[in-house]
């Protein structure tokens, strides 16, 4: 299968690092993005100043409005914020072929629906070959040509390893698996995650309570991907446990700065009010919560958050809720 032209679906931080990487990587790329300016930026000044700014992107790299200059690719990425896949999904699909590999790069779990990004994908565009890219990876990282290691999943063995080839390069190393589900979970279960990791750090609790809340959080995916049919080794790996600690760890994490404005006495009106960018696990949250109700899954530290996020839960009674527990052997 050739692979060499591929089109990337949204044009904020990531979608941009993603079409820099594979530019660079010798793709011909086209990016879609949904603001005018956005495109303008990349064409003619070969920057991303609302999304990405302070990187120079190669002048290779065209940006486009229209979602058929994409689809016209030989693979495509999704990059949409997880709440958009839907929308974006099904305007793509009627300009997608048949086999077509279609790779979701969003890290969340569909609020109205709960459900994963597969699903949504096997119900708005039914004809692609689906992939997911996750792994533990910021931005402003990629698009400068560090080192980063991914996880593409695909239940064609050949598709995949063939996407890994030809999407990966010497500074973005992409590992290959069957388990669609656990790479999907993974993403999206780790952006709750951090926002009580970062409550931890705004409220100045420490760093042993900050291993503590990462480890115990850990241990909820864990029970989660595990309920629904996903294998152990996912988790342990970098679309689950190394995305974890990438994205409970620093304050470049949207989700897990979010939360230490949250520990700090800040409205989650006012932290999402002055950004542009989406933060995912706080849609997520909720979504995952249902989840864990359905599959009778005990989720603590992931019910404190949205009960923080909804706002029937202060986070001091979330943390002193947490902490007054009772004792129980850890595994």
């Amino acid at each position: 299968m050739t692979i060499d032209r591929i089109g990337v679906i949204g044009g904020g931080a990531w979608g941009t690092a993603l079409a820099q990487t594979l530019t660079l990587a010798g793709r011909d790329v086209v990016l879609w993005a949904r603001e005018s300016e956005t495109v303008a930026d990349i064409n003619t000044r070969h920057v991303n100043r609302a999304f990405l700014p302070g990187i120079a992107l190669d002048s290779r790299l065209k940006a486009t409005e229209t979602l058929e200059d994409c689809a016209a690719a030989d693979a495509v990425l999704l990059v949409s914020p997880a709440q958009h896949v839907r929308t974006v999904a099904t305007a793509l699909a009627p300009h997608m072929r048949p086999g077509q590999p279609l790779i979701v790069c969003a890290k969340g779990i569909e609020q109205a629906s709960g459900k994963l990004m597969g699903e949504v994908l096997a119900e708005a565009a039914p004809d692609v070959a689906l992939a997911v890219l996750s792994g533990p990876s910021f931005a402003a990282d990629v698009a400068r040509g560090l080192p980063a290691a991914l996880t593409l999943a695909c239940r064609d063995e050949q598709l995949g390893k063939r996407l890994a080839e030809r999407l990966g390069d010497r500074q973005l190393r992409l590992y290959w698996t069957d388990d669609i589900v656990g790479v999907e979970l993974g993403g999206a279960l780790k952006n709750v995650l951090a926002i009580a990791a970062g409550i931890v750090e705004g409220k100045g609790l420490g760093t042993s309570a900050h291993a503590a809340i990462v480890t115990r959080g850990f241990a909820e995916m864990r029970r989660l991907s595990n309920a629904m049919g996903s294998r152990p080794e996912t988790m342990m790996g970098l679309s689950g446990l190394g995305d974890l600690v990438l994205t409970c760890g620093s304050p470049q994490s949207r989700n897990m700065s979010l939360g230490r404005a949250l520990g700090q006495g800040e409205t989650l009106a006012a932290v999402l009010g002055a950004r542009i960018s989406v933060t995912e696990g706080v849609y997520t949250a909720a979504a995952v919560v249902r989840l864990a109700e359905q599959k009778r899954i005990e989720m603590p530290i992931t019910a404190a958050v949205h009960a923080v996020l909804e706002g029937s839960l202060s986070v001091d009674d979330a943390i002193a809720g947490l902490m007054s527990r009772p004792f129980k052997a850890e595994d």
